[in-house]
Order: C-alpha cells, then structure tokens, then sequence
C-alpha cells in the first residue's frame, strides 16, 4: 500500500454561531486554561479566538496548517493545541472532525 500524495486541501470552513460560542466558552474555561498552563512555564494564556483545521502534511504545509498560521507555530510568545474532541462534541461541530486552537502565553 503507498502513500497517497495530496496535491491540495480545503482548510476552509465556517461555525454556526451558537457552536463558535459554546467551542469558544469551552477552550476560554478556567479548569481548561489551568490544564494548559500546569504544563507550560507560564502562568497565564490569552485565547486569541484564532482556530484552524490541520492540513495533511505536503511540501506547501510541511507544518500540517495553512500558511497565514506558521507563524504563530514559530512564535515562542504562542502555542497551537489540538481542540479536545469533548469540547467538539459539547459544541456540536461535527464539520471539520478536527481543530487547533492558538493561545497567546502571557509572561508576568
């Protein structure tokens, strides 16, 4: 079985309103952010809102995102995580199956 080269990839997508407020609800949680931070050096993190669909890896996206969202991977001052499926779940966004969500680290 080889590998199957993907050419391109539609990253697009749209959230219904009530789904982007109850997703955004979910990652902007006290308990969440604590969960975040216990594994970080920093105490604090400040949801950007910015959440993206991962893309299969190519020679255009080797980082696995579109390419307007590299730069906060590069970023020290930035961390991309992957949404938890609950989250998805709670949210009722089936479409796309998967999500990251980008957090400023906020140092004192």
């Amino acid at each position: 079985m080889g590998l199957k080269i993907i050419e391109s990839f539609e990253s697009s997508f749209t959230l219904e309103k009530n789904a982007q407020q109850m997703l955004f609800k979910l990652l902007t949680s006290k308990d969440f952010i604590q969960q975040i931070t216990s594994q970080l050096p920093c105490q604090k993190l400040e949801f950007t809102e910015l959440i993206f669909q991962p893309v299969p890896y190519s020679k255009e996206t080797p980082k696995g995102m579109a390419k307007e969202f590299e730069q906060y991977h590069k970023s020290s001052d930035y961390i991309i995580i992957n949404v938890p499926p609950n989250f998805m779940f709670k949210a009722k966004i089936f479409k796309p199956s998967r999500l990251c969500a980008i957090y400023k680290i906020t140092r004192d």
